[in-house]
């Protein structure tokens, strides 16, 4: 089945050139549209959507606020329509947005810029679609490590007690995570195969509580693990 993708942002010609980007594709949809963040909240009540691609601001209500309703709040606690939940990929301009990290803590699976390449934002729709999560940018990275500062010393405090649950090798797999590698990266870094990678990666998000790839990236970033710049403590 295709993936069923909904268009969130008040420019209408951003969303027009996105549709168009996609319906070049066999395997997406474009079944809704909305201009701001309360009308796709109206959108979703009756329309079953894979994945959101989000603006950051808008009027009326922003993206953030957006995703926090659509995902369930922060650390991806199920919404009301558990099992349909859409996946939230938030689009947004890097020199902007304090907000697309909070977005991120409140359920998004990750953030592409607005001029990405055509093929990287298919590919991190169909990634967001199977159940990961768009973290390996390096645009990322630099994007938490300019908020990181902004973290509650609250946050921090509940993200240690969380990681203390890990083993010696969850730690290390979760810090390589935080510092954007893939699965096959991290195997081949550890000299581990892919599949013991993921079953680490799976453990670690149930120990922890998390949804994705991106809110383990969060954590690490919340407890002091990645420092600024992207070393680890």
């Amino acid at each position: 089945m295709a993936i069923r993708v909904m268009l969130v942002d008040d420019q209408v010609l951003l969303r027009t050139g996105f549709r168009m980007v996609l319906a070049a594709q066999p395997d997406m949809e474009v079944v809704a549209e909305a201009g701001d963040g309360a009308a796709a909240i109206e959108v979703l009540r009756s329309t079953r959507v894979d994945v959101v691609l989000m603006d950051v601001r808008m009027p009326r209500m922003d993206g953030v606020e957006a995703t926090r309703q659509i995902c369930g709040g922060d650390r991806g606690e199920p919404g009301e329509r558990e099992g349909t939940t859409p996946r939230v990929l938030i689009l947004t301009t890097f020199d902007l947005d304090e907000y697309a990290f909070t977005a991120l803590k409140a359920g998004a699976s990750g953030f592409m810029l607005k001029d990405v390449p055509p093929d990287e934002l298919l590919t991190a729709i169909r990634a967001v679609h199977s159940g990961d999560a768009v973290v390996a940018p390096s645009t990322t990275r630099r994007l938490l490590d300019r908020f990181t500062p902004m973290l509650p010393s609250s946050s921090a405090d509940q993200g240690h007690q969380g990681i203390d649950r890990l083993t010696d090798r969850e730690h290390e797999v979760l810090l390589l995570v935080a510092q954007g590698l893939s699965n096959g990266e991290i195997a081949r870094k550890l000299v581990l195969s892919e599949a013991t990678v993921k079953t680490h990666v799976g453990r670690i998000l149930t120990k922890l509580e998390l949804r994705d790839r991106v809110q383990a990236v969060v954590l690490a970033y919340e407890s002091g693990l990645i420092r600024a710049g992207g070393g680890t403590s």
